[in-house]
């Protein structure tokens, strides 16, 4: 039996989580990402053709904290104070649900919130470019907010070295969308860790093959919810 640890980018994984099961309540998409991970332990994803014996060690959770600082958004011409957002208030209730959780363990950075700012979407940029729009046409939602994560790319780069230096486990599973874990990766499969990628349905670059042992999502496919119309009673 395999001991296998995940590791969670929780960015990644909130972003693909929205995308492919839509929004849900703090409680509800702690509870769907601890079942999505045991998935993984109990090897029932969608490819069955090598089933694993597998024990839980640890699933290793990265985040930041969510944005507090009010930041100036253009269209507006006023500051917005992400203190008092439901997303701040979503993301905290969200890692508590989290810390509840049996053998989870979050290993939080910190946002580098100095330089927040709203930033012009790739689509009104063309769109001004090609004089198609006017600076005057620009609303709310042509604006996202841009910061910077700091710290959390090294966390899953230590507890990668760690795990696999001092043997605690025989497997690594990395929920994950970049190249940034390939140097880590190498340290673990040198070290004889069977290293499993999970890009949630994601599309990486080919080249990243080389630098793994498997590659495994547990999700289909994006869900598509069938809306039922009732039908009026007839007097």
């Amino acid at each position: 039996m395999k001991k296998t640890a995940i590791l969670v980018d929780g960015a990644f994984y909130r972003k693909r989580a929205f995308y492919l099961r839509g929004d849900k309540s703090p409680i509800d998409r702690a509870n769907e990402l601890y079942a999505y991970c045991m998935t993984h332990i109990r090897d029932e994803g969608k490819d069955n053709d090598h089933r694993e014996e597998r024990e839980l060690y640890r699933i290793f959770y990265y985040d930041c904290p969510p944005l507090k600082k009010t930041v100036y958004h253009p269209a507006l011409k006023r500051g917005i104070d992400f203190g008092k957002s439901d997303t701040y208030r979503w993301a905290n209730a969200f890692f508590e649900e989290l810390k509840k959780k049996r053998k989870v363990a979050l290993r939080m950075g910190r946002l580098s919130d100095a330089g927040a700012h709203f930033a012009l979407s790739a689509d009104a940029t063309k769109a001004l470019c090609r004089k198609e729009r006017n600076v005057d046409d620009l609303k709310e939602s042509d604006f996202t907010i841009s910061f910077n994560q700091k710290g959390v790319d090294m966390r899953i780069g230590l507890d990668i070295a760690s795990l696999a230096y001092k043997k605690q486990v025989d497997q690594i599973i990395l929920l994950a969308g970049d190249s940034d874990f390939v140097p880590a990766a190498k340290l673990a499969r040198r070290e004889g860790i069977d290293f499993i990628l999970d890009p949630m349905e994601a599309t990486i670059p080919k080249d990243l093959f080389e630098h793994i042992d498997g590659l495994k999502s547990c999700w289909k496919k994006r869900e598509h919810k069938k809306i039922i119309v009732p039908i009026e009673k007839q007097n």
